[in-house]
């Protein structure tokens, strides 16, 4: 089984990349997010996830293990199999996944191509108890908010639904409730938006 790559970028393709390792070329499926983070045309590393089936060895790659071990977990629930999962990671950091899971987020997971409202629940169902004990990714940390979460939970959701990615509405509203002793939802909400807004 391989387990990790090291090797030249030689390309970079919609979902997969070309990795030659000592002028073998391998083909390795990915996220956007971990092909986003490839230098191409330079050596690249990828840890490596790989699946043999009767017609086929695919790899799946990822820049680092906590992706690795989301990819791992996803494909475990009924429904999703490694295309989805990596579509999943490629919406969603481990941290976003860590975040939506524990509060119940369906929204942000239906926002994956291929995850219905079904599929959405069938996940927050079966990985609620083990997504607190998942990997969050490289200098992030999870900031879960949960249903009894209040003020908080309310702004986390309008802010979802005004179509803020999750780890930038939760940052946005620690900072905002750093400076505020226990605000009502509407104070909140007007703090983390000009928290969020773009900086001159």
């Amino acid at each position: 089984m391989i387990a990790r790559l090291a090797g030249r970028v030689e390309a970079i393709g919609e979902g997969s990349c070309v990795l030659d390792v000592n002028g073998v070329g391998y083909l390795v499926h990915a996220s956007t997010r971990t092909l986003a983070a490839l230098p191409a045309g330079a050596t690249g590393t990828l840890l490596i996830e790989t699946h043999v089936r009767e017609d086929a060895i695919l790899l799946y790659g990822f820049t680092d293990a906590a992706e690795r071990d989301w990819f791992r977990l996803l494909i475990t629930v009924q429904g999703v199999g490694a295309k989805l999962a990596l579509a999943l990671l490629s919406v969603l950091s481990p941290a976003d996944l860590v975040g939506a899971i524990q509060s119940g987020d369906r929204a942000s997971l239906t926002r994956v191509a291929g995850v219905g409202a079904k599929l959405a629940v069938r996940l927050l169902t079966e990985l609620r108890e083990k997504a607190g004990a998942m990997p969050v990714g490289v200098g992030l940390t999870s900031a879960p908010v949960g249903p009894e979460g209040g003020a908080m939970a309310d702004a986390l959701s309008a802010l979802l639904n005004l179509g803020y990615r999750r780890a930038e509405a939760q940052a946005a509203l620690a900072r905002a409730d750093a400076g505020l002793d226990a605000p009502p939802l509407p104070v909140l909400l007007r703090a983390a938006l000009r928290e969020l807004a773009p900086r001159e």
